[in-house]
Formats: C-alpha cells, sequence, structure tokens
C-alpha cells in the first residue's frame, strides 16, 4: 500500500510539474509559385525553382498552401526540402492541372483528415464550375492533429477564378458553407490566391463576415499591400493584395508580412508569398 501511494504521489507530482502546452505557436504561409509550364522568358520555373526553395526556407513556416502548383513543382519542392510532407489534387476530372498543395512539418503537425472539395454548386463534384468561373476552381483541406499542444486545428487552400466576378463571391460562400461543415468548433486558418482586393472587395467582405483576415488585425504589419507584382517589386502607394491569410478561433496575429524575397531584382513568382505568425489560445 505505501508504495502504490508513493507511486501515485510521484505521478501526480509529474503531472503537475509538466508544462500545458495550452497554445499553438504557427507560422504559415500562402504562394501562389506560377504554374510550372507558363512561357515566362527568364522568369520560367527552370530559372527560379530554387528562388522558390530558398523562400520556404528562409521563413520554414510550418504550414503552406501553394496555387497554381503542378504534380512536378510539388516533386521538386518536396526533393529540395525533405522536412516537409504534401498532398494535393489536380482540378480537372483526372485529378491533373493545378493543384492546391498543402506542405506540413509533419514533426509539428498531423493530417487526420484530408479532403477537397470544388467552389460550385456541386462542391462534390470534381471538374465542376459554376456563375461566371473561367475554370474548375477549387479547395483542399485537412484537419491537423497538433502533435505537441494535443488539440485539433482545421486548414484550408483555395485559389479564386481570375476572371469571374460573380464566381468570385459566391467562392466565399462555398468556402464559408463547406468550412461549417468540416471544421465545425475548430480553430481555422484560410489560405488562398483570391483574385481581389483584401479589406473591400466582395469575395473578402463576404469571408469576412466569419473570418478575420491577418493583415487587418496583425499586430505588426510587414511589407505593402501588394501581392501581385508580375515578377517585378511592388509599385509605391498602390494597394493590390489579392493573396490573404483568414483565421477564426482565439488567435493572436502576431505578424503579417508581404514578403519581398528576391534574388538580384527576380523574384520567385509573379506573386509575392504572405507569411503569418499566428498563436491558437
Amino acid at each position: 500500500m505505501r508504495i502504490f501511494t508513493a507511486l501515485f504521489s510521484t505521478i501526480c507530482l509529474l503531472l503537475l510539474t509538466q508544462p500545458a502546452h495550452a497554445e499553438i505557436d504557427l507560422k504559415v504561409m500562402s504562394f501562389n509559385i506560377r504554374y510550372g509550364t507558363a512561357n515566362d522568358s527568364f522568369n520560367s520555373w527552370e530559372y527560379r525553382r530554387d528562388k522558390v526553395i530558398n523562400c520556404i526556407k528562409e521563413y520554414s513556416p510550418h504550414i503552406i498552401g501553394t496555387q497554381e502548383t503542378l504534380k512536378f513543382q510539388a516533386d521538386y519542392i518536396n526533393e529540395k526540402i525533405p522536412e516537409y510532407e504534401s498532398f494535393g489534387l489536380g482540378r480537372v476530372n483526372n485529378g491533373t492541372g493545378e493543384r492546391m498543395e498543402i506542405f506540413y512539418n509533419p514533426k509539428v503537425l498531423s493530417p487526420i483528415q484530408m479532403g477537397h472539395f470544388w467552389l460550385s454548386t456541386a462542391p462534390n463534384t470534381p471538374a465542376t464550375k459554376d456563375w461566371d468561373s473561367s475554370l474548375p476552381r477549387m479547395a483542399s483541406w485537412a484537419k491537423f492533429w497538433h502533435i505537441e499542444s494535443k488539440k485539433y486545428l482545421f486548414y484550408l487552400n483555395t485559389h479564386f477564378d481570375h476572371r469571374g466576378a460573380e464566381a468570385r463571391k459566391q467562392a466565399s460562400r462555398v468556402i464559408t458553407e463547406q468550412v461549417n461543415l468540416l471544421a465545425g468548433d475548430l480553430p481555422v486558418i484560410i489560405t488562398g490566391d483570391f483574385n481581389a482586393k483584401g479589406g473591400d472587395s466582395e469575395p473578402w467582405t463576404e469571408l469576412n463576415k466569419e473570418f478575420d483576415d491577418t493583415w487587418v488585425t496583425a499586430k505588426e504589419q510587414i511589407g505593402p499591400a501588394y501581392t501581385f507584382g508580375g515578377f517585378k517589386p511592388p509599385v509605391p502607394d498602390e494597394e493590390r493584395r489579392i493573396d490573404w491569410i483568414f483565421c477564426r478561433g482565439s488567435f493572436e496575429i502576431k505578424k503579417c508580412e508581404t514578403v519581398l524575397f528576391n534574388v538580384n531584382g527576380m523574384y520567385p513568382s509573379d506573386h509575392l508569398p504572405v507569411y503569418a505568425e499566428i498563436t491558437i489560445k
């Protein structure tokens, strides 16, 4: 009996002295890497792929949502940065084409559930498109288990249509509906290229009804409100913030940054990545 009492006391003491990992610190990046078969002359994938790699390495996010990603581009990133794992699915019927690839650090996060849906009136039917969308558009998502804190979070990565204004507005509604179905009351992080101006466009306003824009709520903003430069530096005093990181839940957004990484004036992509450091309470 004395041995049992001593053992029980020791276990209780150990439990009490263990740190309570109540918070989740995450580094998140949204990065449209420009599809790798585009005829971009000296900005073609073969000339800039290592700039993409070095940009990611410099920030070392725990989660990266890339857009316009072809399978061979995802394979290259995984080969050059093996500490990441990833998954994705092409947006057309046979699963090929551009993907909303999700990269994650498996030492930090474990994907328990993964899936995809399309930004249409039939989101569970592959390759569907509606309204004035020029192409099938989609979202990929994961329910992650945060290993240290032993908590779940929901993450989604997407890319809205570049031509259809109504399609972009309706896509925000589809995103909201699907997140509510899939995530429940879990903390939510959304990354993407939304092809609309952050702050006052209809897609942004629609999402902002239920989710918070990290650029707006961050304690520290770094860089310009400008994420599409066409392989060129940002235009001074011009806003072109079409890549966003949204969240929902008890978050503290420490900082949100428009990443200006370049090598001698050559940029990794025609989009500037967006990077956020967040704490989930």
